[in-house]
């Protein structure tokens, strides 16, 4: 059998255009299980005038013929010719992936707050439509738009509005193609959520969900807003009435930023609403300028973190807490239901169907304002202070119950610990953490700059040891290597180095002692930080490998750029870090996208961890909420293929095979000096 001659030359170069990109990958622009997400692009423009105090109804019409129309009453997409493009606005809108009103965030822009900037929004839900029509009143006139599979087929018509008529705002009608989804159906119950959501999230606003077949109709308008939501949330999940089922009455309260803020921009903040339970299904939802955060992000954490101070500021100033227990940000969270609305400026979602909040920012946002809220209350009602301070507290207890019955399984032996191991208070192998610095002085760093209830840090002087030909019982002559296997709490239990083989072991009882759940290495983020990593990756598969195969091997990824943005507008002082240079290149072009001069940024570049102060170091590689922490595994590849590669990487007698191969594959590396 011979293989199929191809050819492979300029032609062979396919360029996208247009809407063709989500038309070939629907699934990296939305979620395909259903039409639902291309429904919400238009729902959530429609709330972003609300948001921006335009639009007073949204009604959503399921149609007969499958088709869904949303209707608002907002200013109206514009109409005109666009100055640079020469096309109506609206039309643009619709058709191209990286067009929108909310970009403009300085200078006035049509939308201070709105649901992110990733660009794509209703132009993905006319790409995967057989047809779309769009009616916009605007200024004393009717305008008509027609698509059909993403292209304008009915040119703009435009007419005067009747006599008298005074209406502004946009219908949207969309017939999803079922050809891009697993069902055609939408999940009636989904939307009913979001459209009850909105009118929660917007004291005011009233969203309606209209049934064309059926001819029934449903209005929500919450007068209590997210009080009146949570309530009858947890109403509907217990068998008795919500306010039997609380600990402590609801606590609500919001914040947002006054001009002038030396952080946050004018009208960044949050609005929330927490109850606690000793029993059933607890309720999270989350929201960030109206959209639906269902996997969270930095905004829950910054809650998380916010009533833990507060409810611990509490016990420490009550002295309630028994002797021997801790209290962890999850006992206060584990029975805590909340419904969280942030207004972000400029927010950052984790792909493109924005699921999750991964602006850095929304942790200190959320947080400095929900936990002088709590402190207030608290204060304020001692005796409720104090019934939830007693459920937390058992929280706590039942946890600590539980990692001692984890604790009794593993061995007895005792070793001394390295006296360069600056060690964490918890005894949660779950929770805990170990970070392997290079060299002392970011050692030093790192060590004021983490937590200490889970974080331990261990400097390691130079680099280790190429271990991939060392024998193990040698290993030990190492001092880097020493302190690493003690302070890890496991002995090496690799390869032979006669056969390459590796012995059986029990993972069970080699990693009986490990004392950390992540093992991370935090390296400079250069040519000889990159070596160190190598070095202690070969250490840990050559010698170490259960803790490779169970998931217990990190590699942290400081950044190696800081952009210091200057204050403009309603915009203070930024500080953006970047990971490498593509990602420094990606932050450059946002701003000039913003309408910033190059002249109004300026580029840092760390020489190595030493240079970062305590605070930079936590907020950018050791604090969960916004590190960036990549597991180490095989992934694909077998183990023979690592163990030859690594041989032909490590191995001293191999000089020629990586002289070849440096010949081969040395122009795709970029040469840091």
């Amino acid at each position: 059998m011979t293989a199929r001659k191809t050819e492979y030359s300029e032609g062979s170069i396919r360029v996208l255009k247009g809407l063709e990109p989500v038309r070939q990958r629907p699934g990296m622009y939305t979620r395909t299980e259903n039409p639902l997400h291309i429904i919400q692009e238009v729902l959530d423009n429609a709330a972003d005038e609300a948001l921006a105090g335009f639009c007073k109804t949204i009604t959503v019409t399921l149609e007969g013929d499958g088709s869904v129309t949303v209707d608002d009453d907002g200013r109206g997409i514009p109409v005109g010719m666009h100055p640079e493009e020469g096309a109506p606005v609206v039309e643009i809108v619709f058709t191209r992936l990286h067009a929108g009103g909310k970009f403009d965030k300085a200078s006035g822009g049509a939308y201070s707050f709105s649901g992110g900037l990733h660009g794509v929004g209703v132009s993905v839900t006319n790409a995967l439509s057989i047809r779309l029509e769009v009616t916009v009143w605007r200024e004393g006139g009717q305008h008509h738009l027609v698509f059909s599979g993403g292209d304008v087929v009915q040119a703009l018509q435009s007419q005067p509005a009747p006599r008298g008529s005074r209406r502004s705002g946009t219908r949207v009608q969309v017939w999803p193609d079922p050809k891009y989804f697993d069902s055609p159906a939408i999940s009636q119950s989904e939307l009913e959520r979001q459209l009850r959501a909105k009118a929660v999230l917007l004291p005011g606003l009233q969203t309606v969900l209209i049934e064309a077949r059926t001819g029934r109709e449903q209005t929500w308008c919450y007068a209590e807003g997210l009080r009146g939501y949570l309530t009858e949330a947890l109403a509907s999940g217990t068998s008795s009435h919500a306010g039997d089922a609380l600990v402590v009455p609801l606590f609500e309260s919001q914040q947002f930023a006054p001009a002038g803020h030396e952080t946050f921009a004018e009208g960044e903040g949050a609005s929330w609403c927490v109850g606690w339970t000793e029993e059933g299904p607890t309720i999270r939802e989350s929201y960030v300028n109206l959209i639906p955060t269902p996997a969270g992000g930095t905004h829950e954490s910054g809650l998380r973190e916010g009533l833990f101070q507060a409810l611990k500021s509490f016990v420490e100033l009550h002295s309630l807490l028994p002797k021997g227990v801790k209290l962890m940000p999850e006992d206060v969270f584990a029975r805590a239901s909340f419904v969280l609305s942030a207004k972000v400026l400029d927010p950052q979602f984790q792909g493109q169907i924005k699921e999750r909040l991964n602006s850095r920012d929304a942790v200190r946002l959320v947080g400095g304002y929900s936990r002088p809220q709590l402190e207030l209350w608290l204060s304020e009602h001692v005796d409720f202070g104090r019934k939830l301070s007693e459920l937390v507290i058992r929280q706590a207890q039942a946890r600590q119950r539980s990692a001692q019955k984890v604790e009794k399984k593993k061995g007895s032996g005792v070793a001394v610990l390295p006296g360069k191991l600056t060690d964490c208070e918890s005894d949660d192998l779950g929770r805990n953490e170990i970070f392997l610095v290079e060299g002392d002085s970011a050692g030093g760093s790192a060590k004021m700059g983490r937590d200490k209830e889970f974080q331990a840090i261990l400097p390691l002087r130079g680099k280790v040891l190429n271990t991939w030909e060392a024998d193990r019982d040698r290993l030990f002559a190492n001092n880097e290597i020493h302190d690493i296997a003690v302070a890890l709490g496991v002995d090496p239990h690799g390869t032979s180095h006669s056969t390459g083989q590796a012995p059986l072991v029990d993972s069970a009882s080699v990693l009986s002692g490990l004392r950390y759940g992540r093992v991370c290495i935090l390296s400079d983020a250069d040519v000889d930080g990159a070596h160190i990593q190598v070095l202690l990756l070969t250490l840990f598969w050559r010698h170490f490998p259960a803790l490779v195969e169970h998931g217990h091997v990190y590699v942290a990824r400081p950044p190696l750029y800081r952009v210091d943005v200057a204050a403009r507008g309603k915009r203070p002082l930024r500080k953006i870090y970047c990971l490498d240079d593509t990602e420094l290149a990606r932050t450059c072009d946002r701003l000039r996208k913003e309408g910033l001069t190059e002249a109004a940024w300026s580029i840092s570049r760390f020489k190595g961890l030493g240079e970062m102060t305590a605070e930079q170091l936590w907020e950018t590689t050791l604090n969960p909420d916004t590190r960036r922490l990549l597991p180490v595994s095989l992934g694909d590849i077998d183990e023979e293929s690592t163990r030859l590669r690594f041989t032909m990487l490590m191995g001293k007698g191999e000089a020629l095979a990586r002289r070849a191969w440096l010949e081969e594959h040395g122009n795709e590396v970029e040469v840091d000096v």
